[in-house]
């Protein structure tokens, strides 16, 4: 949600990439790519968006805490991204997801849509379930 460099970004692409296959991830098995790069993603965030209210956005810790840190008033999208990131998850149609307790909460509001656009629009997104990391 913070502006960065397009050089940094990039290799930050690429650090990560490679921090994620130096940890065993073998992409003959599994799928790889980068997430910026599929449109659906924006799509379907700019959807649930027009379902999710705004009272409900700004009283997630983790936007509280964000914009106190960043001594201002917010962004538009550090509001917005729980949102996207139940974009992420409901795409795909995940029915378990790894989380970390700092996380719960964004995928509480992830199940609350998926229900809410089930109720309004019928049965399309399964309601995602916490596998919760133990450190």
């Amino acid at each position: 949600t913070m502006p960065k460099e397009p050089a940094v970004l990039r290799q930050n692409i690429l650090d990560t990439t490679a921090a994620i296959l130096a940890c065993g991830i073998d992409p003959k098995k599994c799928f790889l790519f980068r997430q910026s790069l599929v449109p659906e993603h924006a799509e379907l965030a700019w959807i649930l968006g027009c379902l999710t209210n705004v009272p409900r956005l700004l009283r997630l810790p983790q936007w509280k805490m964000k914009r106190a840190s960043q001594k201002s008033e917010g962004t538009v999208g550090l509001l917005t991204y729980p949102v996207l990131q139940a974009a992420d998850i409901l795409l795909y149609k995940s029915t378990r997801v790894p989380v970390g307790e700092d996380q719960v909460l964004h995928l509480e509001l992830a199940q609350d849509i998926a229900q809410h656009f089930n109720k309004k629009y019928g049965e399309f997104f399964p309601v995602p379930k916490a596998i919760l990391s133990k450190l």
